[in-house]
């Protein structure tokens, strides 16, 4: 059964037993997502499990405009962005530092071939430290080999928009690259 038959026939009938299959099908994926975001194997298994339980309640809102794992990556990249914020908010508070961040774009080159010639612990550094809204569409355009057509359904803006979030998202991230040691 497809996953996209499997979720319309879980939200008709409220099958927990059929969505165990589909638990079953993205589990791992969506836990090494969660553990991108988190860098906690004990935070990733609890985002995982909250993003499962929270599927379920919202499975019905899926349309089948896209793949069902393309809609699945979306919805678990939002949620570990939402938990992002929510942890930066509350350290932001205690500590009561403030964050700035650069809008200014990177002089010279291609964006395209200073990130493939990045190295990949550099990278993940880099990764941490820009917004996580631009490490979510870097990270679903580059990792998930997901379209720009795709990512204007996921983000539910223009092409144009999408593309504009990439260059400011990949310029930030080759700013952020370079300022590391």
């Amino acid at each position: 059964m497809s996953d996209e038959e499997l979720v319309r026939k879980i939200a008709r009938q409220n099958d927990a037993t059929l969505f165990a299959v589909l638990y079953d099908r993205y589990a791992q994926r969506v836990y090494n997502k969660c553990y991108s975001f988190s860098k906690s194997a004990d935070e990733a298994e609890d985002l995982t499990q909250d993003v499962f339980l929270m599927l379920f309640i919202k499975l019905s809102s899926f349309k089948g405009r896209s793949k069902f794992s393309t809609w699945l990556y979306a919805f678990t990249y939002n949620f570990c962005v939402n938990y992002v914020n929510r942890n930066k908010q509350r350290m932001m508070s205690d500590k009561s530092d403030s964050i700035s961040e650069s809008d200014k774009p990177i002089q010279g080159g291609n964006d395209d071939a200073e990130i493939a010639n990045m190295r990949a612990e550099k990278l993940k550094k880099a990764l941490e430290l820009i917004e996580p809204e631009d490490k979510k569409i870097l990270l679903l355009k580059y990792q998930d080999d997901v379209s720009i057509k795709e990512l204007t359904t996921i983000l539910e803006i223009g092409e144009s928009a999408v593309k504009m979030r990439l260059k400011r998202a990949k310029s930030r991230i080759v700013e952020a690259y370079n300022k590391i040691p």
